[in-house]
């Protein structure tokens, strides 16, 4: 009598269907945002912050040697409109001594500034790894990121890899900031909580062209400390994706080197002739002569007697517009010798 009755009981329970339960907030304080990369270009983020985005994640650095070309700008312009921000790095890594090189570069390029939210990982093509191999690489890379930023870090995944491919000691250490679309909620994932929702690819925001990802973050995802991130390395060159329409000239130009070095870098063979799509190294200096300060994406230049935005456009290969958005001016016609201008290039 009792074997049946334990009989129909396990059968019950294998028909019924399984629940699948959300992943929630963390907090019911929900913060706006956006993530942003190069292919959001020139961002207006003055206009941005008038339309409801409080943080805006911003990616810095690819692979071992991959820095962002609107990382810089993106930070400084997003900074000084009074967003918070948040940087993530895509990692490339087969294993934990890349993982380990990675995170030393992202740390490298990140140093000295003053994020205000969590250092965020982005692992989201494996290949033939297995989930074990994932999961010790994510571990290698968000341990050392953490040791030497001394920043709290974030892991971002869509649904099914939060579910399915990263789990253990991760879950139970580091918070997690989920992507999956059309939906109110993510689904059920190896986290009870989420500090960051992705919940849309095509979002729309006033000041940004075309798309760009949509969030909700929660106030855990905000560090602890937002003091200033103490230099971990100096980079000497990373790589650039030739864009459509590039010449050597400008990428020389953005990058305050020359043809010539660009030419012996790269061995290239003929400097007229170079491919959208091709990657060039690129060395990284500064150079304060003529009181010029260059940067990834920008260059802050002083204005000499008898400029003018369009000979200044014209020389950097951007618009007098750009320009004029970037630094507030009202009067395009209008700018003073030793006056200092952000021009992105």
């Amino acid at each position: 009598m009792k074997r049946k009755v334990f009989i129909g009981i396990v059968l019950v329970l294998f028909l019924l269907p399984t629940a699948v339960f959300a992943t929630v907030a963390s907090s019911n304080n929900i913060y706006n945002g956006m993530d942003v990369s190069n292919w959001q270009g020139y961002i207006n983020y003055a206009e941005v912050k008038q339309n409801n985005i409080d943080i805006v994640y911003i990616k810095a650095t690819q692979g071992d040697n991959i820095i962002d070309p609107y990382f810089k700008i993106n930070y400084e312009n997003a900074k000084e409109n009074g967003l918070k921000i948040g940087f993530y790095h895509f990692l490339t890594a087969v294993n934990e001594e890349q993982a380990i090189k990675q995170a030393e570069f992202f740390g490298a390029v990140i140093s000295n500034t003053s994020p205000d939210c969590k250092l965020a990982m982005d692992f989201e093509q494996f290949g033939n790894l297995s989930n074990e191999q994932i999961n010790n690489i994510s571990m290698a890379f968000l341990e050392k990121v953490k040791d030497i930023t001394g920043k709290e870090v974030i892991i971002y995944s869509d649904a099914y890899d939060a579910a399915n491919v990263f789990g253990g000691e991760l879950v139970t250490k580091y918070p997690l900031w989920i992507a999956e679309y059309g939906v109110e909620n993510p689904k059920q994932s190896n986290w009870q909580y989420w500090e960051g929702f992705q919940y849309s690819s095509q979002g729309t925001v006033p000041g940004v062209q075309g798309y760009v990802d949509l969030d909700k973050f929660t106030e855990n995802i905000l560090l602890n400390d937002n003091s200033e991130i103490p230099t971990c390395g100096e980079i000497q060159e990373t790589n650039y994706v030739v864009q459509r329409g590039n010449t050597l000239s400008y990428i020389a130009n953005l990058y305050n080197t020359t043809v010539g070095e660009l030419v012996i870098l790269n061995k290239i063979q003929n400097p007229n002739l170079i491919w959208a799509g091709e990657t060039i190294k690129v060395p990284i200096k500064g150079d304060k002569s003529n009181g010029n300060i260059y940067g990834l994406g920008h260059v802050i230049y002083t204005v000499q007697p008898g400029n003018t935005l369009s000979e200044l456009a014209l020389k950097f290969n951007t618009t007098v517009q750009n320009i004029a958005i970037l630094n507030n001016i009202k009067n395009v016609n209008l700018i003073y010798a030793g006056e200092r201008l952000k021009i992105n290039n």
